[in-house]
C-alpha cells in the first residue's frame, strides 16, 4: 500500500476517534471523515512547519508543551476549513479543540507505530 494511501487512512482513524470521543457534531457522512483526512494531512504538511517556525522560542521555553497548542490550531483549522466545504465538525470551545487536536495526535502516534512497517516500505 502506498504510504500516502496509509497516512490518509491513519487520519481518518485518529480524527473519527477525536470527532466520535468528543462528540463533535459532524456535518456530512463517513465520506466526510475521508476529505476531513484530506484537509488534516494539507493543514499539516502546509501550515504546522510554519506555525513551528515562528513559534520556536515558545516550543523552547515551554520545553516542547507549546506543540499542543498548535496541534489545537490544527486541529480547529481543519474543521474550519471542512465547515467552507460543508463536510466539518464544530469545536464549541479551546478546550474541546484541545482535546480534539491532543486525541489526534495520540491515536496518529498509535496507529503509526503500529504500521511502522507499513510505512517503512517503498
Amino acid at each position: 500500500m502506498p504510504k500516502f494511501l496509509i497516512r490518509w487512512l491513519i487520519n481518518a482513524g485518529a480524527l473519527y476517534a477525536a470527532i466520535y470521543w468528543l462528540k463533535l457534531p459532524l456535518d456530512g457522512s463517513w465520506a466526510s471523515i475521508f476529505w476531513l483526512a484530506l484537509i488534516y494531512g494539507l493543514v499539516n504538511s502546509l501550515i504546522r512547519p510554519i506555525l513551528k517556525l515562528l513559534s520556536m522560542p515558545l516550543i523552547f521555553l515551554t520545553l516542547g508543551l507549546f506543540t499542543l497548542v498548535i496541534n489545537t490550531i490544527m486541529f480547529w483549522l481543519t474543521g474550519l476549513i471542512g465547515h467552507l466545504f460543508g463536510i466539518g465538525y464544530s469545536v464549541s470551545g479551546f478546550w474541546q479543540a484541545f482535546l480534539g487536536g491532543l486525541i489526534t495526535a495520540i491515536v496518529s502516534m498509535v496507529l503509526g507505530f503500529l504500521l511502522r512497517d507499513e510505512l517503512k516500505k517503498k
